[in-house]
């Protein structure tokens, strides 16, 4: 497939325009940069309000860096659970009517596992959970229930083979970003045709969609015209998806910025159901498979050519870019504990923030693969 050349027609040209971020959001966070490992290894340190509850979590996640779920093996321990797949981040079990999802603590990018993360799986589950009953109004979704806090059953659906990646910003630092190509010169990206002229973390003045799908072990950038070219979607399975995808985005943005964030760029999954209706499936507007910014820092940061404050795992990628090739190299180094309690807890940061809702540490009393065990025989016993 042609990467970059092939147009829609007619094409989007996008004029460069300044970001305009909303004054009125009320101060939430600073950074103070370390500077012996990475020049992108920065600490999110909120406000006094939420000191005690920072310095509470950092314990928490101290104490279970050696607890991580890294791996389960639910198809030993649970009857009927028919197979399993294992994903980058997730462990997916069939049950026959229904898939079993176990989002793990596994850090992935660039294709591959970086590291564990204290309590990210359920960071993941619970903040996938909160939008996906948020945004029934746009779309409907595939979960039938979540037993368990790492746990989601689902639907079983037809995976569109598309990730429907939507951005406001230009940014990013993968192969696929939309700064990454936009400096090699691109300047049509899956049928948005860019113009000269814009910067790193710069806003767009539109919202644009730049679908991806699978070739070997990394990501195609495509068209509209080579989706349905290719028969990986119909045309109007292209145009209803595309439609749903571009409006989550907007909610999704509109709701951040309320709880004084950015949603910056993302990507969903979708998959057609057994009576062929679509539903939105796997996640949604986690700190996984999204960028998020503080926004009452962004247009000051912008204007000094400074990294935006984010809230995801953008710095993980930042670091191990600085310290080695994390697409060619063999061997990746390990990342720094500091760097994972960081992380572990701007991912904790990120749910309380959007949720409006404490986080709730797990209990430590039950080995967590038997907890998960547990609740899923039931849940499962219960679906019969």
């Amino acid at each position: 497939m042609a990467q970059y050349t092939q147009t829609l027609n007619p094409p989007k040209t996008l004029i460069p325009k300044l970001p305009n971020p909303n004054p009125s959001i009320s101060s939430i966070s600073s950074f103070s940069t370390l500077k012996p490992n990475s020049k992108n290894f920065s600490t999110l340190t909120v406000s006094a309000i939420n000191g005690a509850r920072k310095d509470e979590v950092l314990g928490a996640i101290g104490s279970s860096l050696s607890n991580c779920l890294s791996e389960t093996n639910l198809h030993l321990t649970v009857p009927g659970l028919k197979s399993k797949t294992r994903g980058k981040v997730r462990d997916v079990y069939d049950s026959g009517d229904y898939l079993v999802m176990v989002t793990t603590d596994r850090q992935s990018a660039f294709d591959r596992i970086l590291a564990s993360i204290p309590f990210k799986g359920q960071v993941l589950n619970e903040t996938s959970l909160w939008w996906f009953d948020k945004t029934r109004h746009i779309t409907s979704n595939a979960v039938v229930s979540a037993p368990d806090e790492n746990v989601t059953i689902a639907k079983k659906c037809s995976v569109f083979p598309v990730e429907f990646v939507v951005r406001g910003f230009v940014t990013g630092s993968t192969d696929t970003s939309l700064w990454t190509v936009y400096r090699t010169g691109v300047r049509n990206y899956c049928g948005n045709v860019l113009p000269d002229g814009l910067v790193k973390s710069q806003k767009l003045p539109e919202n644009i969609l730049t679908p991806t799908t699978k070739a070997a072990d990394h990501d195609v950038p495509v068209t509209r015209d080579e989706i349905i070219e290719h028969r990986l979607m119909s045309q109007a399975e292209y145009d209803e998806v595309s439609r749903k995808a571009l409006s989550l985005f907007e909610y999704g943005q509109r709701v951040a910025l309320e709880h004084g964030l950015i949603l910056v760029d993302t990507k969903y999954e979708f998959g057609k159901g057994h009576d062929g209706s679509i539903h939105l499936i796997d996640e949604v507007h986690t700190p996984d498979s999204s960028r998020y910014w503080i926004a009452n820092t962004y247009e000051e940061r912008f204007q000094n050519g400074l990294e935006p404050e984010n809230v995801d795992k953008e710095f993980l990628r930042l670091w191990f870019k600085d310290h080695c090739n994390p697409y060619e190299d063999e061997v990746l180094p390990d990342a720094p504990e500091e760097l994972v309690r960081e992380l572990s807890w701007r991912y904790i940061f990120l749910y309380e923030t959007i949720t409006k809702s404490k986080f709730k540490m797990p209990s430590t009393e039950e080995p967590i693969h038997d907890r998960i065990s547990r609740n899923v025989a039931r849940a499962l016993s219960s679906l019969k």
